[in-house]
């Protein structure tokens, strides 16, 4: 009974106290020493890369924690006028586009004049004309388009066409009716049209035109001064042209002018730029109680990157080095999330139209990311990226942030290295949850216990514990002969105490 009123009356002063916390961080001090002597295999790969996809041109960066710290331009941006790729020269990037139109739906979100659940015919009445393809779908969901789970077919060839339609043309298109290729919410499949019907609910919501709503609240907020939409407004000698590989020779690709497709792909930027983008992605890992500097909350990309719709397990993916490494896909919000059988995560998009290729991913947990734009037809970059990216991450050892352990985990991980060396201690009643001893009785845990310490011999060490969590850790006893691992987790009450634990005996090697 007193301890019971003990830790109520240590609740009740806890109730309106913070819960301190603090945020993983990089402990290499190396780290980027790592990262730039690996840059010169980085240019030889992507040097490589173009002559085998027979790139007319191509431009990509690396960007660390926050910094572009390496760009390496190579090849024409204009065969004709014989106009070499710099930094500066400006790319269409196709549909890495698709990112910047989720980000102006979810900000609307944010601002309380949208709802990501809302019908889209609530905001573009012309689309409720379709009837649904069966009786019991419901009507398809920003959140769905979002997703690419609105039920039409994948439409590339016919999507990448379609750039330079008008407002006018896309209303018609929408009023005319459209074709389900399945019923919406249902499974995922890659949309432009979909993107499409986003950038027309930004227009009608943000009630101007969806190029000026992202120009003003996205590209304008994070220093994108050479990123525009309209050919016509990049100098001659600055924009790259795009071409095709056909019958051994390039081929030149029309310029398509901005439309109303240009939500799904139409953003004309510079590696710079670009970089200033995925910067600011990065940097909303991890979580932390700094100020918010961005157009839209660092929660709010974080809620971007993580997946929603499932898109594929590839069981037969292999890293660069040929050694397998089954992944999984999901498709988040205008951007893919993948993680491999290493642990390894990283979120990206690919773009492609005729006469360009693009790719570029970031690795929240490791803090670094890959951009590169090249002017080809659907040029591969997507996995020329991915063999750099393990590349940098076998040459340079980049390891993911570490997580610090919170106190509490520190407190408990201590009071049962006590316990489970003598289960009669009298810490038992402060650091175990009710449920404990309900679980699995006293003297079950001391029998257990002391055939472990048997086996590890007269213990000389306890490791520090590595948390997985706030509220979950691991820590071992080293003895003689071995060690015990203990892993435990936490209640969540305003006191946590331990309401699981297993051991292991693990011999010395």
């Amino acid at each position: 009974m007193l301890r019971y009123f003990s830790l109520l009356l240590i609740a009740t002063l806890l109730v309106s106290a913070k819960q301190p916390y603090t945020p993983p961080a990089f402990t290499d001090p190396d780290r980027l020493a790592k990262i730039e002597a690996a840059l010169p295999r980085l240019d030889a790969h992507y040097e490589a890369a173009a002559k085998e996809h027979h790139l007319p041109g191509f431009v990509y960066g690396v960007v660390v924690d926050g910094e572009l710290v390496h760009v390496h331009a190579s090849g024409t941006a204009d065969l004709e006028q014989r106009i070499p790729v710099t930094r500066g020269t400006r790319f269409r990037i196709a549909s890495m586009s698709k990112s910047f139109t989720a980000l102006a739906v979810l900000k609307l979100r944010d601002a309380g004049k949208l709802q990501l659940d809302d019908p889209v015919a609530r905001h573009v009445p012309e689309f409720g004309r379709t009837p649904p393809l069966t009786a019991d779908s419901r009507p398809v969901t920003l959140r769905q388009l979002l997703h690419m789970a609105g039920g039409f077919p994948q439409d590339d060839p016919w999507g990448d066409r379609r750039l330079a339609d008008t407002v006018a043309e896309f209303e018609a298109l929408l009023g005319a009716g459209l074709t389900w290729s399945s019923p919406p919410a249902t499974g995922y499949e890659y949309s432009n049209l979909g993107y499409a019907l986003l950038g027309h609910v930004v227009t009608r919501v943000a009630g101007e035109p969806y190029q000026d709503y992202i120009t003003r609240e996205i590209f304008r907020p994070l220093g994108m001064k050479d990123t525009v939409w309209e050919i016509d407004a990049v100098p001659s000698p600055h924009l790259a042209r795009g071409y095709r590989w056909e019958h051994g020779r390039w081929r030149p690709e029309p310029m398509l002018h901005d439309g109303i497709f240009g939500a799904m792909g139409g953003i004309i930027t510079t590696l710079d730029d670009m970089a200033k983008y995925t910067a600011f992605h990065l940097a909303a890992w991890p979580p932390r109680d700094d100020p918010e500097t961005g157009p839209v909350a660092r929660a709010t990309l974080r809620e971007m990157h993580r997946p929603a719709e499932f898109v594929a397990l590839v069981a037969d993916h292999k890293t660069a080095d040929g050694k397998p490494s089954p992944r999984t896909a999901g498709y988040a919000f205008g951007l893919s999330w993948n993680v491999d059988s290493r642990g390894v995560t990283w979120v990206r998009h690919a773009g492609g139209l005729p006469g360009f290729g693009s790719e570029y991913r970031f690795f929240p947990e490791h803090g670094f990311a890959l951009i590169s734009l090249a002017n080809r037809t659907y040029a591969p970059m997507t996995g020329v990226n991915a063999a750099a990216a393990d590349l940098l991450l076998d040459a340079a050892q980049i390891k993911p942030r570490s997580l610090p352990p919170s106190p509490v985990l520190q407190q408990r991980a201590a009071q049962l290295a006590a316990l489970i060396q003598n289960w009669n201690d009298p810490v038992a009643e402060d650091c175990l949850a009710s449920n404990f001893f309900l679980d699995r009785d006293q003297a079950d845990w001391a029998a257990e216990s002391a055939a472990l310490l048997v086996q590890a011999g007269r213990i000389t060490a306890v490791t520090p514990v590595t948390p997985l969590n706030q509220l979950r850790g691991t820590f071992s006893l080293v003895g003689e002969k071995g060690r015990i691992e203990a892993f435990f987790t936490l209640m969540p009450e305003a006191v946590p105490c331990v309401q699981a634990l297993t051991l292991k005996f693990v011999p010395k090697e």
